[in-house]
């Protein structure tokens, strides 16, 4: 049976963000920048962190050099793909569509924002795109 994927922690969404924005850091990298001044347990906090990340698939160590390098495993689209789903099996019995409405009508869209949705949903109505529903590719 496949292992269901883990929710990431806001702590462990912090990192992931500064990965993202990075492409690769190592762990004093992100301790810095995460805790600035931080000494010691700082860097150990963001250690546990990015060994959490792993355990998730969402992070991967790199040895060059004798330096350790971490990027992300997952891209940001990936992991909100995960959390909306999450989200719709919780509150919604698994469907999307309340979700989606909910979020389109209690925030004001701009004429772009709207524009941007109206041509997601001809492109995805189009009989020439053969999307999967799953990943978005051809």
């Amino acid at each position: 049976m496949a292992r269901t994927p883990q929710d990431v922690t806001e702590a462990e969404l912090n990192v992931l963000e500064l990965l993202w924005a990075k492409g690769s850091a190592t762990i004093r990298q992100l301790a810095d920048e995460l805790y600035p001044g931080g000494g010691a347990t700082q860097y150990a906090t963001v250690q546990k962190l990015l060994e959490r990340l792993q355990a998730k698939d969402c992070a991967q160590r790199h040895r060059s050099g004798g330096v350790q390098q971490f990027s992300a495993s997952i891209e940001r689209e990936d992991l909100i793909d995960r959390r909306l789903q999450t989200l719709a099996e919780q509150l919604c019995g698994g469907s999307l569509a309340p979700l989606l409405s909910h979020l389109v009508r209690a925030d004001r869209l701009s004429a772009a924002d709207r524009q941007s949705l109206r041509d997601l949903i001809e492109e995805l109505d189009s009989p020439r795109s053969r999307r999967s529903p799953k990943t978005g590719r051809k």
